[in-house]
């Protein structure tokens, strides 16, 4: 039976944020993630959370600066130190919330280069905070055009070659669908180095239960494989969250 999350910066969006936590635990979810939770202060999120009874399943790293920011740029040459700057500010917020992963976002870039800075951002990472689980996440390219992580096989190819034992892959099943084509075959593929899981229709990043996937058969799978992690539903509901939920019913019902 899979453990299912739900991610609070896209579900239960007719709460306020910390009332999100409450919400999501009423509603069958155990544990829950935030993209970027920097904005609330941590002891009013731990507070939540503790309420809730949920911890904090996943998180995203850098901190956010959308206007006119990049989203993430471990990859971008010559910003290392910003890196870890940032990456130290991240940590800082970990260590009150306590979230299982931390998904390094890897930016828009391309080449050698890239690549060099993104293996040496990701070693340099997993070294510092040993304690950690960190997670990256192939990006479909239609979506974000130049992201640097843009493929299943270059998610592996990273992993391997720093082969950092608190380093590994988020799979995000609408980006595996867009990019891989076949969600069944991609985690066959590469499921092995997954971490953490999120689900979502594709194309429309909707609940589960539409599209062309079938994700009973897939949660079916993770069960026979034996996967340890949630699977964190992270889609744009239709309306209110809790009508939109038949698929994780069906789902711990399996």
């Amino acid at each position: 039976m899979p453990r299912f999350a739900a991610n609070l910066t896209f579900l239960f969006k007719e709460f306020p944020f910390l009332e999100r936590f409450e919400a999501a635990a009423e509603a069958g979810f155990e544990g829950a993630e935030v993209l970027f939770p920097y904005d609330d202060a941590a002891t009013a999120i731990v507070r939540s959370m503790r309420h809730a009874e949920l911890p904090l399943v996943m998180m995203n790293a850098p901190p956010p600066n959308w206007a006119g920011g990049e989203r993430g740029f471990a990859a971008t040459p010559g910003g290392r130190a910003r890196f870890q700057k940032d990456l130290r500010r991240t940590m800082r917020y970990a260590e009150r919330l306590k979230p299982q992963h931390i998904h390094l976002m890897a930016g828009k870039a391309q080449g050698a280069e890239a690549r060099e800075t993104y293996i040496r951002n990701l070693a340099w990472a997993a070294a510092e905070v040993p304690e950690q689980s960190f997670v990256i996440e192939p990006v479909n390219p239609a979506g974000t055009p130049g992201y640097f992580l843009d493929s299943f096989e270059l998610a592996e190819e990273i992993l391997a070659e720093i082969d950092a034992p608190n380093l590994g892959l988020l799979f995000d099943c609408y980006h595996a669908q867009l990019i891989c084509g076949d969600l069944m075959e991609a985690w066959r593929r590469f499921g092995k180095l997954a971490r953490h899981v999120q689900v979502a229709s594709a194309p429309g990043r909707r609940e589960p239960s539409e599209g062309g996937a079938d994700f009973q058969s897939f949660f079916d799978l993770l069960d026979a494989e034996g996967y340890p992690g949630f699977v964190s539903a992270e889609y744009q509901p239709r309306g209110r969250t809790r009508p939109g939920l038949d698929w994780m019913i069906k789902g711990t019902a399996s």
